[in-house]
This record gives C-alpha cells, sequence and structure tokens, in this order.
C-alpha cells in the first residue's frame, strides 16, 4: 500500500516524538506579519533568546495596512506602531522584510506563492489560520497561535499532533459560471464547518488536476473553514510550471533535484486514507453563503433551509442566523439586496480573481445604491492587473480601485461595513462581526458573483449576465 503526500512530507520532517505523543516538526519556511510576530519576538527576547534560522523566515504587513492611502505615519496610531514593530524586529533578526518600499509587499498567502517561497514538499508555518493556503502547492501549511511562532522562531520546528488524512475526490468539467470558490462552498455545504476537525484534506479528482495553480490556492485557503486544518492538492505540471522562473524558486541543477524531490512526494496511486469524500464536479452551481459560518451555503438556484428539517446541532445555529441576517427560512438567497461588494482577500485577490470579475463588469455599471471596491492581494497583482488596464474597467463601472492589503476581509484597518450594511464578499469568513461591524452581515461568493451582485444591487446569478 502507497503514501499519501501528507504522510510522506510528515515523516520527512518528523524530528522526534515526544513522550505527550505529539511530533516534533522542522518548519522549512516561517512566513510572518505585524499583527501576530510582536508578542512573540518579545518573548524570545525575555528568554534572551535568538532566531534560529532568520533565513527562513519572511516577513510582510497586510492585516492592519490601509488600503486607501498606505502613506507614513498611519493614521492609526496602533497601526503604526506594529508597522515600527515589525520594521526593528526583522531589522534586528536580519529577516527579509517585503515592506512599503519593496514593491513586493501584499497579503502573505499571496506573496509567498507568487515569490516561489512556497514549494512542494514543504512544511510551511504562519501566523495565520488560512496558512492551508499553501497546501496547493503540494506543501503542508499550518496556521499557528503567537506561543508557537515563538517556538518556531527559536527552535524552527512545532510540536503537533498528527492528523487523519481525508480525500475528496472531486471529478468532471465544471459548468460555465462555476469556480474554485464554488467548490469549497459546495465542499463546506456537504461536510459542514466542523467536518474536517481531526483531519487534513487532500483535494484530488480530474476536477482539481483541470484548476489552475491560483483556483487550487483558493479551495486550499479555505480548508480551515471546514475545520481541517491542512488542506493540500498533490503536485504536477501545473505546479512546476506555476514556480519556474519565480524569484525564490531552484534554479539550474538545483531545480532539477527539486524537481526529482517534488515528484517523489506526490501521493502514490495506491495511497491509503483514513476516509474517502466524493464530489461529482458538474452537479456544483454558483453558491452563496446565507448565514453566519462558511457552512452555511446553498447553490443560487436554492431555497435556504427549514428550521424543522436541519438536525437539532444544526437548527440552534440556523435560528442565530436567521434572526442576524433578518432571512426568511425556505426564502430564495438569489434577490436579497445588498449594500457593499468587495473583492479580494487571501482567497480571492489574486489576479486571475480580478480578471474574471472584470469580464462581468466590462462596459456595465454597479447599482446606485452599492459601495464596490477592489483591493489586489499585492503590490504585483496590482502592478499586473494596471498593465492589463483592469483598474480602468472597475472604475468605469463604479469601483474604487485600492492598494494592497487584507482590506475588508477582517477589517482590522479602515475598511468596514457600517451597522446593518449587507455585503457580496470574496473573502473566506461570515462570522458576526468578521468585517467590521457587530450588526453588519456577510455573503460569501466567488468574485465573478461578487462583480454580478454589485451590478444588480442583489444577489445574482452570474451566468445570467453571459459573462
Amino acid at each position: 500500500m502507497g503514501k499519501n503526500l501528507f504522510d510522506k512530507v510528515w515523516d520527512l520532517h518528523k524530528v522526534d516524538t515526544l513522550p505527550s505523543g505529539q511530533d516534533q516538526l522542522f518548519i522549512g519556511l516561517h512566513l510572518i506579519h505585524e499583527v501576530t510576530s510582536p508578542q512573540a519576538f518579545q518573548m524570545l527576547k525575555e528568554r534572551n533568546l535568538k532566531v534560529l534560522y532568520p533565513n527562513r523566515t519572511f516577513a510582510t504587513v497586510d492585516h492592519i495596512i490601509p488600503t486607501a492611502s498606505q502613506s507614513r505615519p498611519l493614521q492609526d496610531n496602533l497601526a503604526e506602531d506594529m508597522m515600527k514593530a515589525i520594521e526593528k524586529n526583522t531589522a534586528d533578526s536580519d529577516i527579509k522584510f517585503f515592506n512599503l518600499e519593496s514593491g513586493d509587499q501584499g497579503i502573505v498567502h499571496i506573496i509567498g506563492p507568487e515569490l516561489g517561497l512556497t514549494q512542494p514538499g514543504m512544511t510551511i508555518a504562519c501566523g495565520d489560520s488560512h496558512t492551508s493556503t499553501h497546501g496547493a502547492f503540494g506543501s503542508i501549511g499550518f496556521g499557528i497561535g503567537t506561543s508557537q511562532i515563538r517556538d518556531v522562531l527559536a527552535t524552527q520546528t512545532l510540536t503537533l499532533n498528527r492528523p487523519k488524512v481525508r480525500k475528496i475526490e472531486i471529478n468532471g468539467e465544471l459548468k460555465p459560471g462555476v469556480t474554485a470558490k464554488d467548490i469549497i462552498l459546495r465542499i463546506m455545504q456537504d461536510l459542514g464547518v466542523k467536518g474536517g476537525i481531526g483531519y487534513a484534506y487532500e483535494y484530488a479528482g480530474s476536477t482539481i488536476r483541470a484548476l489552475s495553480m491560483e483556483e487550487r490556492m483558493t479551495i486550499c485557503n479555505m480548508s480551515i473553514e471546514g475545520g481541517a486544518r491542512v488542506g493540500y492538492v498533490s503536485p504536477d505540471e501545473t505546479t512546476y510550471e506555476y514556480l519556474k522562473g519565480k524569484r525564490y524558486a531552484p534554479k539550474g541543477s538545483e531545480w532539477d533535484k527539486a524537481l526529482d524531490y517534488w515528484k517523489s512526494i506526490a501521493s502514490d496511486e495506491d495511497a491509503k486514507y483514513d476516509d474517502v469524500y466524493t464530489i461529482d464536479g458538474t452537479s456544483i452551481e454558483p453558491m452563496v453563503t446565507w448565514g453566519i459560518n462558511p457552512g452555511q451555503a446553498l447553490g443560487i438556484s436554492q431555497k435556504m433551509p427549514l428550521l424543522d428539517e436541519l438536525d437539532p446541532d444544526d437548527r440552534e445555529v440556523a435560528e442565530k442566523a436567521y434572526a442576524h441576517m433578518a432571512f426568511q427560512e425556505g426564502s430564495n438567497i438569489k434577490g436579497q439586496k445588498i449594500d457593499v461588494a468587495f473583492i479580494g482577500s487571501c482567497t480571492n485577490g489574486r489576479l486571475s480573481d480580478l480578471q474574471e470579475a472584470a469580464k462581468v463588469v466590462k462596459g456595465r455599471h454597479v447599482s446606485n445604491n452599492v459601495r464596490a471596491f477592489v483591493v489586489p492581494g499585492s503590490m504585483n497583482v496590482a502592478r499586473q492587473a494596471e498593465a492589463l488596464g483592469l483598474p480602468q474597467i472597475f472604475e468605469e463601472a463604479g469601483f474604487e480601485w485600492r492598494q494592497a492589503g487584507c482590506s475588508m476581509c477582517l477589517a482590522m484597518n479602515p475598511d468596514k461595513l457600517q451597522g446593518r450594511e449587507i455585503s457580496a464578499s470574496s473573502s473566506n469568513r461570515n462570522f458576526i462581526g468578521r468585517q467590521g461591524s457587530p450588526i453588519g452581515r456577510t455573503l460569501l461568493m466567488s468574485p465573478a458573483m461578487v462583480a454580478a451582485a454589485a451590478l444588480a444591487g442583489e444577489v445574482s446569478d452570474v451566468r445570467e449576465l453571459g459573462a
């Protein structure tokens, strides 16, 4: 019986098994940002410890950075303090920092792949739950807390419980208008937000193989929303082609060595899994969330669930969702009014996401009642989009074009919902208060679906626009 990628990479990076039964893993790449790292550096200082492998840690600023104006000092004093802290900590420890002057600043889960830092077979850690994004390359990425950031900085290792592995196999050609975001929302709908607890998810099947690297990143990004700490795709020619020529990717003979390793860690044809779940890719339609977690999702043609039809555990959360969202059970999600349209985030702030949305809005105009804006995920994404004329398309349609950052995904910056506003969002979480207002509401969907909603002023089926 063969092995799956997760078990291969875990075994190759295991330093030891501790008396607790947990494994100590060597971490190949550590990514840090301004929000969760200052406390970790302070703990190192208090213990008179230094960063063990500064060449394996890379930093950026994304969560608190404004997207309207990034002039220094930042207007928010706390944000400016965080900027100064990461500048000092990275300088003191000789860590590479992709700051605002570098031309490479952006969301941590976008710049890692685009610079070639993220590679197959790696163990990757970052103080952000969406580190699972990097699994799109056949690495295993862990979102970690502040004390674990301290551990990685000081020892380059993490102590972890080994999860089981579930293969999620999706086969069939996607229908027009259906995207990677719809695939992962469908998985959330099927398995729920707790279904992946204790598991790593391996995404496989012909549908996944046909996706681009950016689409695979979208799916792996939201693995954590289903309870799985890790999500990944075995590397293939699509992976290698994406990495070739990237700044930090191996070059020359080192590329050939790396390629041999990357191919060796792919899941074997007869690999063993703890569980297998299958989905017919042709059955997926454009998806939208209606509630207060990503599992409360449904196809655009479906009606919201009746409380009496739900399991008791799901009913309680659904009652809270209906109370917060002010929707009626059994009603259509299509046609629900929106106030804000947000395209961006580490889930859907990449160039291909912006291109798909631009196709929808080109030659059309945002509804008069909608506040719409686009936030590229990195400076590199912004430059590529500008070269293609995307900002002009969005601005002519009535969108604001912003600078790179996390923006309204988590609203730790000036981009926030106001009051009871309801947003169509390409981000990853619809928790109560997630987008900055404790009474604000969030509907998750693909960038193309956000664009369609912005034009109509209500949740719409992008397929009807023929884009």
